[in-house]
């Protein structure tokens, strides 16, 4: 199968992704992963990359696009994958069109993994005091989630116009979400 995961931070996406990547035997490529990837590597894109991530910017879709076009052409990925921060933007979505095209492959799947703002503030919070980071208060982690809605609402829309996205809900325990999302699948 050919899965986009998309959900708010502290909705569980990364946990999610690692079981389904494991149920389904494909593999979990999040651009985070491939980022870091590149750049250890010092690949020209990872090189490239490396000039934003160090100021704090966002990596232009030129970039981005390459290395996830380079990561879904790898063998492992060749029966199925499970994307995960990709896309992001409209552009990246046709990017990943024609990715797939390219590959013979279409896109299976959306699983959108949704949850109530306030519980997903108090997860990230304590997940903050967890991780020493006592910088993320309540008002920047929902300032973090409004972003995120207003940047995924049209590329969810995209998708639901093509019947594609499945919302489920991410809160419950950890068996509960994965069962949730093992129903669409």
């Amino acid at each position: 199968m050919h899965i986009v995961l998309m959900g708010p931070p502290g909705a569980g996406k990364g946990t999610q992704a690692k079981i389904i990547s494991e149920k389904l035997h494909i593999p979990h490529i999040s651009t985070g992963d491939i980022f870091r990837s590149n750049v250890g590597a010092g690949t020209t894109l990872g090189n490239e990359a490396k000039k934003y991530l160090d100021a704090g910017e966002y990596v232009p879709d030129s970039i981005t696009n390459g290395m996830v076009r380079d990561r879904l052409a790898q063998a492992d990925a060749i029966n199925g994958f499970l994307l995960d921060g990709y896309p992001r933007t409209l552009n990246q979505i046709h990017e990943l069109d024609s990715m797939l095209k390219s590959l013979g492959q279409t896109l299976d799947l959306v699983i959108e993994i949704v949850a109530d703002t306030d519980v997903v503030v108090q997860r990230l919070t304590a997940r903050a005091a967890q991780e020493g980071r006592s910088d993320d208060g309540a008002d920047v982690m929902r300032h973090r989630l409004d972003v995120y809605a207003e940047q995924t609402a049209p590329i969810t829309k995209v998708y639901g116009e093509r019947g594609l996205v499945r919302q489920v809900d991410g809160i419950g325990t950890v068996a509960e979400v994965t069962d949730r999302i093992m129903a669409h699948l």
